[in-house]
């Protein structure tokens, strides 16, 4: 009973970050144009009149009734592909992202909490495994045992862990400092449930930022793979194989590139709106069309901002 009291109306309730989140205009507009293109990329295949592997027409047919977006480099619909092109690298994007921030959250928050000789472990084995190129050890990875689904969601993950570990210790290395979690430690709180019950919903607000900026990169990550030929099934359609693809055929049909980049582009920039405005919600930053120089020298002075939903100025409080 008493560690539920503990738990109301902690500060950096995960509810009140995300009302936050949704009273600002530019992070729902990244959300948005998020949710279309994952939508248009689920429900893609449903929506193509053709099979992405049949031939209609000579290479590089510019758009016609038959193939609004013209043909690719052997002849197939660039519209079926770029509809069946999105399943492949969200579904790698996403599992390597959920992964990677699970592990490295669940690091950081022992790291954090624990501190001492546990806490230098930890730290220490990820400064190793960031001192290596690992976009190069990825690549060398997947040239000796093939271009496995498994293998490139693994190895993507692999990359975020200790970014995201870092970010997460600093956080819990404030919270576990709080009062309540002193008390919670008095009154014979399990440890178990200090890290579920207390640090780890206070954690919502930069583990949101840190899962938008990850899709971010295992999406970009992914893409790379996907134009160096990399992918697990080159059969199956996929952008950024896509625009490897096709860059010969540029002059003659620049749907058959633009489509996919465009498509990344447009994707790659909302997540970065959205996953921005999570990033100023958690400083307690108003969300602008411009920045405020000033509000970075109040964080500094350990004042905190309370946004108007009249304008994007901020006021001192505290």
């Amino acid at each position: 009973m008493a560690n539920d009291l503990i738990s109301k109306n902690r500060p950096g309730s995960g509810y009140a970050f995300c009302r936050r989140v949704f009273e600002l205009k530019a992070g729902l507009v990244g959300l948005a144009i998020g949710l279309i293109i994952i939508g248009g990329a689920l429900i893609g295949p449903l929506l193509a009149t053709v099979s992405p592997t049949d031939f209609v027409g000579a290479p590089f047919d510019p758009p016609s009734q038959d193939a609004m977006l013209g043909t690719d480099f052997m002849g197939r619909d660039v519209l079926s592909r770029v509809l069946h092109g999105g399943t492949q690298i969200l579904g790698l994007s996403a599992l390597a992202t959920v992964i990677g921030v699970l592990i490295g959250t669940l690091l950081g928050i022992v790291g954090g909490y624990l501190k001492g000789r546990t806490d230098d472990i930890i730290m220490r084995l990820l400064d190793v495994a960031m001192a290596f190129p690992q976009t190069v050890l990825a690549l060398l990875f997947i040239s000796i045992v093939g271009p496995k689904s498994w293998l490139i969601a693994i190895l993507v993950a692999a990359i975020h862990i200790p970014q995201v570990a870092r970010v997460m210790r600093s956080v819990a290395l404030r919270v576990s400092e709080e009062d309540y979690i002193r008390y919670a430690e008095a009154i014979g709180v399990s440890m178990m449930r200090i890290i579920t019950r207390e640090i780890l919903p206070n954690l919502t607000a930069p583990l949101m930022v840190e899962l938008g900026l990850r899709f971010t990169y295992s999406i970009a990550l992914i893409a790379g793979l996907g134009f160096l030929g990399l992918m697990a099934d080159p059969s199956i359609p996929d952008w950024g194989m896509m625009v490897n693809e096709n860059r010969i055929g540029l002059l003659s049909n620049a749907w058959a590139v633009a489509a996919p980049v465009l498509i990344l582009a447009v994707l790659t920039i909302g997540t970065n709106i959205f996953a921005d405005s999570l990033g100023r919600t958690n400083r307690g930053m108003p969300s602008g069309p411009a920045d405020d120089p000033k509000d970075d020298e109040k964080l500094s002075a350990g004042k905190t901002l309370e946004t108007n939903s009249d304008n994007a100025a901020g006021k001192i409080r505290g």
